[in-house]
């Protein structure tokens, strides 16, 4: 048990430092031909999966202080306000430092607590009697979603010369295809832990995302509207982008990245119920 707490206080540690070296250095992205994929959450979900989810909502709070900072002290751009209560406050008034905190803190917080849960429902239902079942309906969300975001990526890309309609499909459909058939050969032969640490991997980015950016258009429409100089009913239109394109990306970059980690991590401490107690 003493060995157990000792390798948490550890591995939380080290995901904190990730975190922080990340949100001040370009090492937080990974440039993808047409956008840079944030990549600051994945030590946040690992440290949900491995460390449990207190000390990984402990890392989604470092997180969201990062950018707090960040966006304080060095703002990039004019919509930086919505991550920071001290220029909100300068911008909106007192209103602003209660709705830039939620936006700045309460996703990132979520993104380190909601994923452990969404690993063991996952993991536990693939591992059922109903495990072909299940193990097929969950490869196949997955390979849905794959094609979502191969299509928005294709898009982006031959944006100024397009591809034709059917074509961006076929591509699209044959790389969910072989996503969807590989990992069905997978967990029918190996336990359930890959699709649970994509699935996971999946929740903790979209989980960010949806909420950063719905953050936005229900508390600071028209602030961020005045922000980007465009007209208010825009934003809507822009939100949806971000989450459509931005956000199945970098959840896409998560499955992979959580996958990948989580396979080798989980060979020195393995998730389980009684992390934390």
């Amino acid at each position: 048990m003493r060995n157990n707490k000792t390798t948490e206080l550890v591995l939380t540690a080290l995901f904190a430092a990730i975190i922080i070296i990340m949100a001040f250095t370009p090492l937080g992205y990974i440039p993808l031909v047409v956008i840079n994929a944030t990549i600051i959450h994945i030590p946040v979900i690992l440290g949900s999966l491995f460390c449990g989810p207190k000390k990984g909502g402990f890392l989604g709070f470092i997180f969201g202080l990062t950018s707090f900072i960040k966006n304080t002290v060095m703002p990039t751009s004019m919509s930086a306000f919505v991550f920071s209560p001290v220029l909100a406050a300068s911008m909106v008034g007192t209103s602003g430092i209660f709705k830039s905190a939620f936006i700045c803190f309460v996703p990132r917080i979520l993104v380190g607590i909601i994923p452990y849960y969404i690993y063991l429902a996952v993991k536990k239902a693939v591992n059922s009697e109903k495990k072909t079942f299940w193990s097929t309906f969950l490869n196949l969300l997955i390979g849905i979603f794959l094609f979502i975001g191969a299509r928005a990526f294709l898009i982006h890309v031959f944006e100024k010369k397009p591809l034709p309609f059917m074509v961006v499909c076929l591509i699209s459909l044959a790389v969910a295809a072989a996503v969807f058939a590989a990992l069905e050969i997978y967990t029918m032969k190996k336990s359930g832990s890959v699709c649970a640490f994509v699935y996971a991997g999946v929740a903790g980015a979209m989980i960010n995302t949806i909420l950063v950016m719905g953050g936005i258009f229900v508390l600071y429409q028209d602030a961020y509207a005045k922000a980007l100089s465009v007209e208010p009913g825009a934003v809507l239109g822009i939100i949806g982008g971000v989450i459509s394109f931005n956000g199945v990306i970098e959840a896409i970059v998560a499955a992979i990245l959580v996958a990948a980690l989580g396979i080798v991590l989980s060979k020195l401490k393995p998730i389980g119920h009684k992390q934390e107690k």
